[in-house]
């Protein structure tokens, strides 16, 4: 996969510190693309980017005058962005009442804000840029938006009432934000992955990972951050790729708990 109409354009890939975000930066660097990677985690994030060349901002997706300083930094320092992918999220867990208690309403709020309003946030202003700039290639292409949603969209088990919620948001804003620009050349899809070793499941026992690998139809294992990268290359790569979400999870369905 040469990603050749795109080489030496500006990428931007939120999350990008760690985890989906920094394996597809990692993917899209290696492909020949300028990188920019929007996190919270600066550590990681400026080292991950310096290793591939590329730039760090520190954005928080869910400010969107955040998102709008790291946008702005990067077209001044490399260019108007041509991809971007939105791997940053969070994984907040409560049940709509837990102990007689109602759901939190902070924790309900922060994660649409991020998963959701996050996306949204990138994914609108990179498309403003996008448009500015000039078509490339025979299709008259100007640009490609990927979204993260999760097989919670539609699997949500018990305590993911705002995660599933957020996850499927993004899931209903693909196909609309793929028609909105279609007339302006910009593709939209969005990934739904299932059980990856995230940060998040790499913290547990390799008795739990493997545990949770297990209820994978096939293959039988969690999924490596480069399979994911993968697949968003190729949607980069595939200009026929547009509107779609795609499940990517070896055929599981989660169950309720």
């Amino acid at each position: 996969m040469t990603l050749a109409l795109w080489k030496g354009h500006v990428a931007i890939v939120t999350g990008g510190a760690s985890g989906l975000g920094a394996a597809t930066a990692s993917a899209l660097a290696q492909a020949g693309l300028k990188v920019a990677l929007f996190d919270l985690g600066e550590e990681k994030g400026i080292a991950h980017a310096a290793a591939l060349g590329g730039m760090f901002c520190r954005v928080d997706v869910a400010d969107p005058a955040s998102v709008k300083a790291g946008m702005d930094k990067v077209v001044a320092e490399l260019g108007a962005p041509r991809i971007m992918v939105n791997c940053a999220g969070i994984g907040l867990a409560g049940k709509t009442v837990g102990r007689g208690e109602a759901h939190s309403f902070e924790m309900f709020d922060k994660t649409i804000r991020v998963n959701l309003i996050g996306s949204f946030n990138c994914a609108s202003q990179a498309a403003a840029h996008m448009i500015a700039a000039e078509p490339l290639g025979p299709d008259g292409a100007r640009g490609v938006i990927i979204n993260t949603a999760s097989v919670a969209a539609y699997d949500g088990q018990v305590g993911q009432i705002a995660y599933s919620a957020s996850k499927g948001g993004i899931v209903g804003m693909t196909l609309p934000m793929a028609r909105d620009l279609a007339d302006k050349g910009i593709r939209v899809c969005t990934i739904a992955p299932g059980l990856f070793l995230t940060p998040l499941l790499d913290s547990l026992p390799e008795d739990v990972q493997r545990s949770l690998g297990a209820q994978v139809p096939f293959p039988s294992r969690l999924g490596a951050p480069a399979e994911y990268a993968k697949l968003a290359c190729h949607i980069v790569d595939n200009p026929m790729l547009n509107g779609e979400v795609i499940r990517l999870d070896g055929a599981i369905r989660m169950a309720p708990r």
